[in-house]
């Protein structure tokens, strides 16, 4: 089953808590803190795998989540770090935010995006003593992990795309001209997933072809199998726009400024991108009647025809020829500078927003005070003053302060109701 979509939620691990302790060894009266810090929690990163061909893995399993670090221990031990989550896709995936912001591009074998970082573990009590202040309590607890939901789409990555209107031959083509095998019959259907076949010209030269489902007039609106796949045209080079000419209720020529008319209306650089035109089944009568005032009018636009029967095999060599001189004079795609380099394509924090509800309530939002809160154990007497510094040095207090809040106020920060306090 081909899937080239997919929806999924990415969780990473939570670091682990900070130790709080002191040391109790015999003839060691006055033992000094020796709690450790917490382990850093697992990254979730998506890798690029030249063996997987599709997204259905994606449909049967949508939550994904690393390990959470492990906490802090005595002896200023530190926690053991988390496992990452690695989920595989196929090589040609983009990553896109829910409302459809590009993350990441994984174009090239191997590559990665890290797309929720693990949060860092929590420091342990020993991490804070100071000569003035030998024996502290304070520790933190671990950072929350990052999580939020994504969507993948698949774009497959072919040196030639074959286009054309359903029933035009394409699935005949590409099984006649390489070793993909997809679904022919001999009755009229579309095809509902792009098929990828390797097209040897001769012992050095070859390419990748891909024949993608037949579009309809409206395509680029949804209409028919609508745009799903017009994303796969993208990442073709050449295309090769197959004609029937034996279709009766159909004039070729209409069909071929139909289709590229739709492919100009969902990206204008497909308008620009090089175009072959195989005037298919010239092994049918009424195909070799239309083929010479179908190939004038084709050839009056600018392109270059090519007779062609999927079914004998008549002309494929001399258009697979042309085929790959094309691609041989174009200039080679660019590459990205670096391959193996990992994509850090993390949530965005959130600024911090400060907004009264009431006469004597307010609340307060942000990634980086949410993270501050998350990360204090509110028992410790002295893990709350510390919290009292930290939003000082944020500006909330003072944000707070202009805003008219006075003692005792509620101050809401994520799910944790504080009292405002001068």
């Amino acid at each position: 089953m081909f899937v080239d979509e997919a929806r999924i939620w990415v969780e990473s691990g939570r670091g682990g808590d900070g130790a709080s302790h002191f040391r109790r060894e015999k003839y060691v009266p006055r033992g000094g803190p020796d709690g450790g810090d917490g382990g850093r929690g697992g990254d979730v990163v998506l890798v690029a795998d030249p063996r997987l061909r599709t997204l259905t893995d994606l449909t049967y399993r949508r939550r994904y989540r690393a390990q959470g670090g492990v906490p802090g221990r005595t002896n200023e031990r530190r926690g053991r770090n988390g496992a990452g989550c690695v989920i595989r896709v196929p090589v040609g995936t983009v990553v896109l935010e829910s409302d459809g912001e590009l993350i990441a591009d994984l174009s090239v074998p191997g590559q990665s995006a890290v797309v929720a970082i693990g949060g860092r573990g929590g420091r342990g009590n020993a991490h804070f003593a100071t000569p003035e202040h030998q024996a502290p309590r304070l520790r933190e607890r671990g950072e929350p992990g990052q999580g939020r939901w994504l969507r993948l789409e698949l774009k497959l990555l072919a040196d030639v795309g074959v286009v054309g209107m359903p029933n035009a031959g394409k699935s005949t083509l590409i099984a006649r001209v390489s070793a993909a095998r997809p679904k022919i019959a001999d009755y009229p259907f579309t095809t509902l997933a792009p098929n990828l076949g390797v097209v040897r010209v001769s012992e050095d030269r070859s390419f990748v072809m891909a024949d993608l489902p037949g579009l309809i007039e409206g395509a680029h609106t949804g209409a028919g199998l609508g745009d799903r796949f017009l994303r796969h045209i993208e990442r073709t080079r050449v295309l090769v726009h197959l004609l029937d000419l034996a279709a009766e209720e159909r004039d070729p020529v209409t069909d071929f400024d139909t289709l590229n008319r739709e492919l100009a209306a969902y990206s204008a650089t497909l308008a620009e991108r090089p175009q072959l035109v195989g005037a298919n089944k010239l092994d049918l009568p009424l195909a070799q009647a239309r083929f010479p005032e179908c190939r004038d009018a084709i050839e009056a636009r600018g392109y270059r025809v090519f007779g062609i029967s999927a079914v004998t095999g008549q002309g494929l060599s001399e258009l697979m020829g042309a085929l790959a001189e094309l691609l041989n004079r174009m200039e080679p795609e660019a590459k990205p500078t670096a391959a193996a380099e990992r994509i850090i394509a993390a949530p965005k924090p959130k600024p911090l927003q400060i907004e009264r509800i009431d006469d004597n309530k307010f609340a307060v939002s942000g990634t980086e005070v949410e993270r501050v809160l998350a990360m204090t154990d509110l028992e410790i007497e002295e893990a709350v003053a510390r919290l009292q510094q930290q939003l000082e040095s944020l500006g909330v207090i003072a944000r707070l302060r202009e805003l008219g809040a006075k003692e005792g106020d509620q101050v809401t920060i994520g799910d944790v109701t504080l009292d405002f306090v001068e």
